[in-house]
């Protein structure tokens, strides 16, 4: 048998490994690479252009180019507009907030950011977060402006803390956000947006403020008598109609333009149909006129100190990480698709300060959104020009066509809102977690039924604990399996796993597949002291004696102080017991006997 000997790694100075560790925590993408052995002006260009990525592909723009993210920049402009609109009444805020959110937030994207595909402006999620998080200590209905200061002020907070990530380059704080933890999260917080827009899809007035499942339903049955059939009539068809042309669109994707245009044409129509029977009359309700112009500056109503600074802070915080986490994923999604990398430090600079200018600018939160994005995709969006466009589009309506939305009925954006958020409903997903692992399908139900039963805030931070828990049980619990040789090989692979592998006579060959280190030393040991327990009393009903014990280490990617002395304390335990331990992959000597 050819035997290879482990021997130690090369020498490095202490302050090289921790120069090394540091590199792979914080630049692991290596980013100064580019600028290696390159001239100083070289070196400057670069640097611009890393900042502002609009510079590296602006010089090859050209007009067929242009053509393509004209036609997408319209095709989301239709869809950004009503759903602006719907979006900040989700969010408890005037209609117009929505409208100038889906105006600068682009411009600065346009700019800063590295996706082709991404289109920005208001989400769901993030609206009913940071709408819920505010109405439980202010009233949006008795103090509307102290309302809206907060939310330009959690805007900011939410900002600075995304591109903060960015700068430090701590984006590995966001992976806590599992894919378990986020289906079950949408999808909870998908069926409590739907149920809010009971409120106007029935044309109730006094409607509950709390947002889980319990009061929102008891608040509907118990205001029967406030429900209005010509609203019920109304909402039941553009329903109907919004989720049948989504359908179409899902099964057929080059009509992408179906779905993308559905919203406002049923903005169109309802508004036309309200204003020719004079719907207001009949009680169904309306937008109202709304105010003309471009976003005013609001930057003397951010809020940085007083008794409601700890609120819009954490409120920043949440609603960041939520929009942050899904830019980044609906980004590199459809880069994948295009075959082009997104810098995620760069997303989170690009998004943080498009959010801290929006704050600036009567906006509150933005990202890139899922649908606008597939809708930007599908168009044949080529850059981030299509953002451009569609900002300018919005420019218009603010200028000139504002007058025409104040006879829009509040029941087709309540509409609008559930077709847009039942697609974070994924089944298939959460059917394939459930397969694949079911301590995650555990984290996915925490997060759903957290959102549904308590809060939307408490639900995302229950199913981030039990994410960390499991992350945690992995370190201080790690597997370790008993392997058999296949035989006529020198392979050893798992029993459980490989039915004609064969235990060896006399021998204990075990896999400890994790590092090790103090969390699991003395757990390894005792796991370890159970397995030739175990064996021995086996042993003795086969009159088989135990004589080695090999621990296979391939799987160990790292072993501190605590893990060496784990390894004397065995060597010396199963000295005394007249046994020989064999640790073929440590790459140092133990005082005993070791083969």
């Amino acid at each position: 048998m050819e035997v290879h000997q482990v021997v130690p790694p090369p020498q490095r100075s202490t302050l090289l490994k921790l120069k090394n560790r540091l590199k792979e925590t914080f630049f692991p993408d290596d980013p100064l690479r580019q600028f290696k052995g390159q001239p100083l002006k070289q070196k400057l260009i670069l640097g611009v252009q890393y900042v502002f990525p609009i510079l590296e592909w602006g010089p090859n723009y050209n007009f067929n180019l242009f053509k393509s993210d004209v036609v997408s920049g319209l095709t989301i402009a239709s869809l950004a507009i009503p759903q602006g609109i719907s979006y900040a009444k989700l969010a408890s805020l005037p209609p117009i907030v929505g409208l100038y959110s889906s105006f600068v937030p682009p411009l600065v994207y346009a700019v800063l950011g590295s996706s082709r595909d991404l289109a920005v402006g208001p989400v769901s999620i993030a609206s009913l977060v940071l709408g819920s998080m505010l109405r439980e200590v202010v009233s949006p209905n008795k103090d509307p402006i102290l309302f809206l200061q907060l939310a330009f002020s959690s805007t900011f907070f939410a900002g600075l803390f995304q591109a903060s990530l960015g700068f430090l380059r701590l984006g590995f704080i966001i992976d806590f956000l599992s894919k378990a933890t986020l289906i079950g999260f949408m999808a909870g917080a998908a069926i409590i947006v739907s149920l809010q827009q009971l409120k106007g899809l029935l044309g109730i007035t006094h409607f509950t403020k709390q947002m889980a499942i319990v009061p929102v339903l008891s608040s509907v049955f118990h205001t029967t008598n406030e429900w209005s059939w010509q609203t019920i009539l109304m909402g039941f068809c553009f329903l109907v109609f919004l989720l049948f042309t989504r359908h179409i669109g899902m099964r057929k994707p080059k009509l992408f333009w179906v779905s993308a245009g559905a919203p406002l044409l049923s903005v169109i129509i309802s508004t036309l149909v309200v204003f020719a029977i004079k719907g207001q009359n009949h009680g169904i309700s309306i937008i109202g006129k709304l105010q003309e112009g471009l976003n005013p500056p609001s930057w003397n109503m951010l809020h940085f100190s007083g008794s409601y600074l700890g609120l819009v802070i954490k409120t920043g915080i949440v609603t960041g990480i939520l929009s942050l986490t899904e830019g980044i994923a609906v980004g590199r999604t459809f880069a994948a698709l295009k075959n082009y990398q997104v810098d995620g430090n760069k997303e989170m600079i690009a998004i943080g300060l498009m959010n801290i200018v929006g704050s600036s600018t009567s906006c509150y939160v933005t990202t890139g959104a899922f649908s606008r994005s597939a809708v930007n995709h599908n168009a044949g969006s080529k850059t981030a020009v299509s953002n451009i466009v569609m900002a300018v589009t919005v420019m218009v309506t603010l200028l000139f066509l504002m007058p025409l939305f104040q006879y829009t009925p509040n029941v087709v954006l309540g509409a609008i809102i559930v077709t847009a958020v039942i697609g974070l409903i994924d089944i298939p997903a959460a059917l394939q977690i459930w397969k694949i692992d079911k301590f995650d399908f555990l984290v996915l139900l925490c997060a759903f039924f957290g959102v549904i039963f308590i809060s939307v805030q408490d639900g995302l931070a229950i199913a981030i604990g039990i994410s960390i828990l499991k992350v945690l049980l992995q370190i201080t619990r790690p597997k370790t399996v008993m392997l058999g040789n296949i035989p006529g090989t020198g392979i050893y692979r798992n029993l459980d796993h490989y039915k004609e592998a064969m235990s060896v006579d006399g021998c204990l060959i075990l896999s400890i597949e994790a590092p090790i280190n103090f969390a699991n030393a003395t757990y390894l040991k005792e796991r370890i002291s159970r397995w030739i327990q175990d064996y021995e009393a086996e042993g003795a009903m086969k009159q088989s004696a135990l004589r080695f014990v090999v621990l296979d280490l391939s799987a160990v990617s790292a072993i501190d102080t605590s893990g060496v002395s784990l390894f004397k304390d065995l060597s010396m335990a199963l000295e005394k017991k007249g046994l020989e331990a064999s640790t073929p992959n440590l790459p140092f000597h133990l005082p005993h006997k070791i083969k």
